[in-house]
């Protein structure tokens, strides 16, 4: 089996205004690179790396790491809140997109991986590609949400 996972999923990505729009992201888990984080990549690259306990607790509790925060939205959605020097980005996943993918990730992790190891839990990263940004376009279309 495949040290690497990786799930196409959308996403919505919350604005000020009353309308919302989806987006495609990438899930993304390398048991041989660090077994303990996952990456969550953006349009246009923006890949943001952090803890995979920091999503599971998120699932059921609102949680906050560093720039990162994750909180249960109703029985079915997820809000993951990324903070950082180009502002605030806010998206809602559906919750059973990232059950699957964290059950998926837990399979495959080393039994050493989890965070009652004694290692320090993955603290939040981003890396982005020189000039690009996630933000929507104007006159991007959008939906309500």
């Amino acid at each position: 089996m495949s040290p690497v996972i990786e799930e196409h999923a959308r996403a919505r990505l919350i604005t000020d205004g009353p309308l919302t729009r989806p987006v495609p992201v990438d899930l993304r888990y390398d048991a041989t690179e660090d077994p303990r984080t996952v990456h969550i990549t953006l349009p246009g690259g923006t890949d943001w790396a952090f803890g995979r306990d920091l999503l599971e607790r998120g699932l059921r509790t609102p949680i906050e790491r560093g720039a990162v925060r994750v909180w249960p939205c109703g029985r079915t959605q997820l809000i993951v809140e990324l903070h950082s020097t180009d502002g605030v980005e806010v998206f809602q996943f559906e919750i059973r997109t990232l059950i699957r993918f964290l059950a998926r990730t837990r399979a495959q992790a080393p039994a050493t991986a989890t965070p009652s190891d004694g290692t320090p839990e993955k603290r939040p990263s981003r890396t982005t590609p020189a000039a690009t940004t996630t933000r929507p376009e104007r006159g991007a279309p959008a939906t309500r949400g």
